[in-house]
């Protein structure tokens, strides 16, 4: 059963989506880490919530005992069926390869390195360069937008959608259908809501690279054989709605979180102009500091992890934004550091599912950064204003009002 009431103990009754949850996970985390390190709660369903580097990264890499096959965060959407009112493919394989174990996971994830591979990634900076530099050419001039609606959120999108070979006049329903199915966890009529469009949308489209295939990521794995066979369809559909929606609301809540940051520590935003030298470094830490997503795994047996005793078929949230700001791992975690020298954050995940897109998230924060820099060094957040942080699954600002 849902329950909405407030939360009154994290240790025993957390909830992602409460609202002091999604403001200022920051100070929950603090202080579960010192009184209960791996929480617990039995709303939507038995879950726990590790707060420690330690702990992520462990139960990250055993794969034993922690599966991907469910890999939502509130636990109860895998239970509705992704089949429900849609004419495609079956979808038994979910969305490989986040969603899959060895050996599903294996060879689905080869075949989509390459495509995230540097080299590849370099090729994709002049399409984002020109695309920031369009999207800054609309409000620049203005003394005022929303960094998170105007800016970041339009970025990734558009990336993503020349890598799958779609088109970006499309971007603001692809931006709807994602945020249908990663924000709205308790509504499970819009989640399927976004499902169904996103599925239907890219059935259309193997038929069409079918008939006229592209140099894209659609084509190529619709022509690729493993083992000799072509990859089934239903995987390949899952492949690309993976490609979409993590391509997308993960990079945009970097993007805006980082340019929060900069709005609101102004000491930062006028080093990280003055010595632009520091960007990779300063880009590390930022998403060390609000790295967006949180997984989600299933236990496969009963097991005893750090005296909890997990059940077959509890959830266990992968929570590597908290693992980025334990002390025992990062000094003074707190605090942004724009030159931290020593950042071994697991933003983009740890063990086998680590993500395949990390390449290409760092260029796409990077070159916005760059781009917002250059043209407006100078902003803040507009005053009075309320930013609106999405949480659940990915965390960032949905809503920035700032002023320059």
């Amino acid at each position: 059963m849902t329950h909405t009431a407030p939360v009154t103990d994290w240790a025993t009754d957390f909830d992602v989506l409460d609202p002091q949850y999604v403001a200022d996970p920051f100070s929950i985390w603090d202080d579960l880490r010192r009184t209960c390190p791996v929480a617990h709660t039995n709303r939507r369903k038995s879950s726990w919530l590790p707060t420690r580097y330690e702990d992520v990264t462990a139960i990250a890499h055993d794969i034993e005992h922690f599966s991907s096959l469910k890999i939502a965060v509130i636990p109860g959407d895998e239970d509705e069926d992704p089949n429900a009112d849609f004419d495609g493919p079956d979808l038994q394989y979910g969305l490989p390869p986040i969603s899959s174990d060895p050996p599903l996971h294996t060879w689905t994830r080869r075949l989509l390195l390459p495509w995230f591979s540097h080299k590849r990634v370099d090729g994709y900076v002049p399409l984002t360069r020109d695309l920031c530099t369009k999207l800054l050419d609309g409000f620049a001039d203005s003394g005022h937008a929303d960094a998170a609606a105007d800016y970041a959120q339009q970025i990734p999108v558009r990336v993503i959608a020349h890598i799958l070979g779609v088109s970006p006049d499309l971007s603001d329903t692809f931006t709807g259908w994602v945020r249908d199915v990663l924000e709205f966890a308790d509504d499970a009529e819009r989640r399927q809501r976004g499902a169904e469009g996103l599925l239907n949308y890219f059935v259309g489209q193997l038929e069409e690279r079918r008939a006229n295939p592209g140099d894209d990521l659609l084509s190529e794995l619709l022509t690729t054989k493993v083992d000799g066979a072509p990859v089934d369809d239903g995987i390949v559909l899952g492949m690309a709605a993976l490609a979409l929606i993590a391509g997308v609301d993960t990079t945009w809540s970097a993007i805006g979180s980082s340019l929060w940051h900069l709005a609101t520590h102004p000491e930062d935003r006028k080093r990280l102009v003055a010595e632009p030298e520091l960007m990779p470094t300063a880009i590390e830490e930022l998403l060390r500091a609000y790295s967006p997503v949180t997984m989600a795994r299933e236990v496969t047996e009963d097991v005893i992890y750090a005296g909890c005793p997990m059940k077959a078929g509890d959830k266990v949230l992968m929570n590597f934004p908290a693992a980025n700001r334990d002390p025992e791992a990062f000094e003074h975690p707190e605090v942004v550091q724009l030159d931290r020298a020593h950042n071994r954050h697991v933003a983009f995940g740890s063990g086998i599912h680590r993500c395949a897109g990390s390449n290409l998230a760092r260029m796409e924060l990077q070159v916005a950064l760059e781009e917002w820099l250059a043209r407006i060094p100078d902003f803040s957040l507009a005053e009075g204003a309320e930013v609106t942080w999405a949480g659940g699954q990915v965390r960032g600002p949905r809503i920035c009002p700032v002023v320059f």
